[in-house]
């Protein structure tokens, strides 16, 4: 792609940043200026910041790269303000990634993960991030995982882990769970077999049992976007309501009656039927002795299990013929159907169906032509001829048609119907929530295995302490289907430690969020021969900035907050929230490009040219066919519209992409990649270098101070200085960095002029344009921190210390003062004139400037003026 001109390869630029950038990596690495220690000395404040770590795919991508510049900009800038800064990187690198290249290349699943943990480290070092490297880890390291297999068991013994039957999403080739996103359209995502909702027994963390400390603890977390909070709280899902027992007309076996939970008890006069979901026993025993019963329950078993999914399926049902007493109407019953939209997950996994006030039960009832009684009337509507049309009414009004009830407030209608309920005995008012336990059981070799033993004799058997870790075999085969831990020939047979008997070991795996829910923990004291150690977690935590993806709203970080809480119960933490601080930030995006045949093309492999009127046509530079131009997306593997953060170093350098991933929007909104926009900020690189190796031989000797006299040219430089120190600060401290950017660009041009109106310049002046190149080079060090560096080392030769080792520059407040004020001057309060005055001139003076302008003389005509009004620092008004 051919936007801008990238920078001639025989033309070596003026900054070298090829030799330059590994030059300072390894005098920052033998200096050790970002190790610390596990537990500080308290000399210095605290400040721990951490980026989501990665997946160990292969190669880094931009999104990457965005991810932690912003994070690398904080602990750049926090370690100058004099804070003590760990900024750690690990790799969360258990997963089905590393399996399926098992099967699919002939590769153990740890050699394919470690190549790519040490690709993608280089890649990584090569953009100067200011990470702690003595603390890294993967979550594959036998060191990490027995470690959690030693939280697990103590998880265990405080009773937030159970192991129960529970249905999952079976997929038959690949024999092992799917989670609800990966089951599509019925079928496996990677096998495409059609899915089985099967009964297994699963491994479960407890974590409703702190529903709602989870769900409080939201409201401490100020410094969390707000729609993340909004997300979790969702999630969390508590709801106020009912929980209503239907007596079933005639038993069904043991079955008496259904119960129901439901937020709207408000609504039962409503009621046109009573639905199950597909794995409610009711609906188990009706298959039973009903073939189409059973077949239609196989079909609900089938169709994806997500809640996007069932949202858009058609809304089906069986009428199993059995039908349901009312609790409020004497003698009148409904049918009781099962429904493919009812989960099992959810309330009891039954509803009662209100069509009138719930629009998934009025498309059920409108297909089944079942009755649909509205009885809460609108504000305003007439209750003889309110009726529901295609939409149902699901705001607020009065009840009626609802005995009782009616005349009441919905509010009210649900404390009288809870009310009626208990005392009659069919229900109770409860609270309810959406959160389930986490079932973390799965039928994976590559995974952190989870240490219990099962014996005929003893039951379930956590493994000793002493015997962990319970560490992975190496050599396993993958050609069968399913877990090869399943069947390996040894692994999973043991003794039993309590009785020595013949055992088996546990051979389903965690799932991977448990791996990185508490890995923040694990920073602190990455070789302890203990989770964590005391000292170290209670000197670290909370994480003071965490920063990632906003697709990790709700599960990675609802997990991690249950995991804090369940390590405070434990003993090993005093915190219960992890991250104090959560930033998450925009997509990377580029534009797409599709050949004529419907190949997706790489922006490499498109050449781009501009024509007169501004128009943009593209070609395949290998076939010279035009291509498609598409819209701006985000990045992805599918359609190609990706760039390769490894060649872009190696064109433009680590300095020019972190510079310009700061430099388009606000880092909380997506932004586009553009090879014209790179090119610009490369360009920005080479004047800063400029700027500053053309002063050098004028420049004063290091440490020579601006004479306090100093005027015009000089003054207005360092103003420029100080207010780029002032706002550059304030744009750091507030994540603003592009506005940083902005406020860089601006000290440089004023440099730039102060260079030209210095062509014959005092010493002043001089003195004035050190202090700018030093501060411009100390300014940009969080973000283009080898360029800051170079320079500094140009300004400062023989320099002991590294812009990474010093302190933030200080702005002075007299020079942020304003020296003139800019007013408007009206006449009736009308504009006729600007006039600028000396900051805090006295009002004679003010009048005496405004009524001298020509303008403002005309406007007077002449006439006497009478009054006189000034508004200090805005406005001068002049009534005749």
């Amino acid at each position: 792609m051919n936007d801008t001109a990238a920078p001639s390869p025989t033309a070596a630029p003026r900054h070298d940043f090829a030799v330059a950038e590994p030059r300072w990596q390894a005098e920052w690495e033998r200096r050790g200026c970002f190790a610390v220690p596990d537990v500080p000395d308290g000399s210095r404040p605290k400040y721990y910041v951490l980026e989501m770590f990665p997946y160990p795919s292969g190669k880094i991508h931009m999104g990457h790269v965005r991810n932690y510049t912003l994070g690398d900009v904080v602990a750049r800038y926090k370690r100058a303000r004099g804070f003590l800064v760990m900024h750690p990187m690990g790799w969360d690198a258990f997963g089905l990634p590393a399996e399926n290249a098992a099967r699919e290349r002939g590769i153990h699943p740890a050699k394919w993960t470690y190549e790519n943990i040490a690709t993608m480290r280089a890649e990584l070092k090569r953009m100067g991030l200011s990470l702690d490297w003595a603390r890294e880890f993967a979550t594959c390291d036998v060191a990490y995982y027995g470690q959690q297999q030693a939280l697990f068991l103590d998880f265990l013994a405080a009773g937030l882990v159970e192991r129960k039957e529970s249905w999952v999403n079976w997929d038959p080739v690949d024999q092992t769970v799917l989670a609800n996103e990966q089951v599509i359209d019925g079928r496996g995502w990677r096998s495409g077999a059609p899915v089985e909702k099967k009964k297994l027994s699963q491994w479960f963390f407890r974590i409703t049992r702190y529903a709602q400390e989870l769900l409080d603890g939201l409201a401490t977390l100020d410094r969390w976007p707000e729609r993340v909070k909004t997300m979790q709280a969702n999630w969390i899902g508590r709801s106020e309501g009912a929980r209503v027992r239907f007596r079933l007309t005639e038993p069904l076996g043991e079955l008496r009656e259904v119960e129901v939970f439901t937020t709207r008890p408000d609504t039962l006069f409503g009621m046109s039927f009573l639905a199950v979901a597909a794995e409610h026993p009711l609906a188990a025993a009706a298959a039973a002795r009903d073939p189409k019963a059973a077949a239609f329950v196989a079909e609900c078993r089938r169709m994806g299990t997500s809640e996007a999914a069932i949202e858009q399926a058609e809304k089906r049902g069986y009428d199993t013929g059995l039908r349901v007493a009312h609790p409020f109407v004497e003698g009148a019953t409904f049918p009781v159907w099962i429904a493919n939209f009812v989960l099992m997950e959810y309330g009891t996994g039954a509803i009662f169906g209100c069509p009138a006030h719930d629009q998934r039960d009025l498309e059920f009832a409108r297909k089944y032509g079942l009755p649909v009684r509205p009885v809460v009337l609108p504000p305003g509507a007439d209750p003889k001829t309110f009726a529901i049309g295609d939409a149902a009414y699901v705001d607020d009004g009065t009840i009626f048609n609802s005995g009782f009830m009616d005349g009441l407030g919905v509010a009210a209608a649900r404390r009288a119907a809870i009310e009626r309920l208990e005392a009659t005995g069919q229900g109770r008012g409860e609270i309810n929530w959406r959160l389930r336990d986490w079932g973390v059981s799965r039928q994976r070799y590559w995974g952190c295995p989870i240490p219990v033993i099962h014996c005929e004799s003893c039951g379930i058997v956590p493994v000793p302490k002493d015997q962990l870790p319970v560490a992975l075999p190496e050599d396993v085969d993958f050609s069968k289907p399913g877990n090869p831990l399943d069947h390996h020939p040894s692994w999973k047979h043991v003794p039993c430690p309590r009785c020595g008997r013949p055992a088996r070991r546990e051979t389903d795996t965690f799932d991977t969020f448990v791996d990185s829910s508490w890995y923040y923990a694990r920073f602190c004291s990455p070789r302890a021969k203990v989770p964590v150690t005391r000292a170290a977690v209670d000197a670290w935590l909370p994480v003071d900035q965490y920063i990632g993806g906003i697709e990790h709203a709700i599960l990675h970080l609802l997990y991690s907050r249950f995991f804090a809480r369940a390590m405070k119960a434990t003993g090993h933490l005093a915190v219960e929230e992890p991250f104090a601080g959560l930033f998450t930030q925009g997509m990377v995006t580029h534009e797409s490009y599709r050949a004529a045949d419907g190949r997706w093309l790489y922006p490499d492999e498109v050449e781009i040219t501009v024509a007169p009127d501004g128009s943009r046509q593209a070609i395949e530079k290998a076939t010279r066919a035009p291509v498609t131009i598409g819209r701006v997306e985000a990045m992805s593997k599918s359609k190609r519209n990706t760039v390769d953060p490894g060649a872009i170093i190696e064109r433009y350098g680590a300095d020019t992409a972190r510079w310009f991933i700061l430099s388009d929007n606000p880092p909380e909104r997506d932004m586009e990649w553009t090879e014209a926009g790179v090119a610009g900020a490369f360009r920005f690189t080479q004047r800063l270098h400029r700027l500053t190796t053309a002063a050098l031989p004028a420049l004063p000797p290091p440490g020579t101070p601006v004479p306090a006299t100093a005027d015009g040219p000089a003054r207005a430089l360092r103003r420029a200085t100080h207010r780029a120190i002032a706002a550059v600060t304030e744009a750091l401290e507030s994540f603003a960095f592009n506005v940083a950017v902005a406020r860089i660009h601006e000290l440089a041009n004023a440099i730039a002029e102060a260079e030209t109106a210095g062509a014959h310049a005092d010493a002043g002046l001089a003195a004035a344009r050190r202090e700018a190149l030093e501060a411009l080079a100390r300014l940009i060090g969080p973000m283009m921190p080898h360029l800051a560096e170079e320079l500094w080392s140009l300004l400062r030769p023989g320099e002991a210390r590294l812009v990474a080792e010093l302190p933030w520059p200080e702005a002075d407040p007299a020079l942020l003062k304003a020296e003139t004020v800019t007013l408007a001057v009206q006449v009736l309060g009308r504009l006729r004139a600007t006039i600028e005055v000396p900051a805090g001139a006295d009002e004679a003076t003010v009048f005496a400037l405004a009524e001298a302008q020509e303008n403002v003389q005309r406007a007077l005509g002449g006439k006497p003026i009478r009054k006189r009004i000034h508004v200090p620092g805005r406005v001068v008004n002049l009534v005749v």
